[in-house]
């Protein structure tokens, strides 16, 4: 009786490489390494694909760049118009924090392209047109956008880089920084450190927000005699 050789099973169906697979898997390798180690050669590698095969989805890196970025922007909250223009900025840039710190790199990128996909371009409408319907001048519109865009990069960027300091635990940079601050040179800096830095309930998202409402409480002050 002849013996039966099973059949060889057939290899898994790859998933088809297409614009948005590269894209994202763009998006997590910059997310892993940062934007300038990013390589088409490592992506392919990724991909389990040659690196030449994904200029059949990209036309070359400017290109992959701008569809990183737009799919990004794509993750930033957009409220409704009846949250009102207040609450709608508000939470846009809460929104927008959280996703810079998913993508550290993202940020720089933001407002160094010159060239738009959709979802940046109604990215930008979106918030023109919630300043403008509110009652904001066209000058009044750059200004504000201006100042609350600043403080979004400003604050991601300063927590990035506080991020990236030593490979050690909080208490342990906690006690090097103070061994180097005399008590008697710096009384105010030890203070600060001891008794708000190093707390543990320190809150970023309220540090965040504190500024945050600074800015939208001065833009509201600012808007009040052209309503007037």
């Amino acid at each position: 009786m002849p013996i039966l050789t099973p059949p060889t099973p057939s290899p898994e169906p790859r998933t088809p490489l297409n614009r948005e697979r590269v894209l994202r898997a763009a998006i997590a390798l910059a997310d892993e390494v940062g934007i300038e180690s990013l390589k088409m050669r490592e992506l392919g590698l990724r991909l389990g694909v040659e690196a030449m095969s994904l200029y059949n989805h990209v036309a070359n890196k400017d290109d992959m760049l701008d569809g990183m970025v737009d799919l990004v922007v794509g993750e930033i909250e957009l409220p409704s118009e009846a949250a009102g223009w207040r609450e709608a900025m508000r939470r846009r840039a809460i929104s927008a924090q959280a996703v810079y710190s998913r993508h550290p790199w993202a940020s720089a990128l933001m407002d160094s392209r010159t060239s738009s996909g959709p979802a940046r371009l109604q990215y930008f409408d979106w918030i023109l047109g919630t300043l403008r319907q509110a009652g904001f001048t066209h000058e009044m519109t750059a200004r504000a956008i201006s100042i609350l865009d600043s403080y979004v990069y400003g604050f991601g960027r300063q927590q990035l880089n506080l991020s990236a300091g030593p490979d050690m635990e909080p208490e342990e940079i906690a006690e090097a920084f103070l061994q180097a601050i005399p008590a008697e040179e710096y009384p105010h800096l030890r203070e600060m450190v001891v008794e708000y830095a190093l707390k543990a309930d320190h809150d970023e998202r309220a540090d965040f927000e504190f500024g945050l409402n600074l800015i939208l409480d001065g833009l509201e002050r600012l808007l009040e005699p052209a309503e007037s």
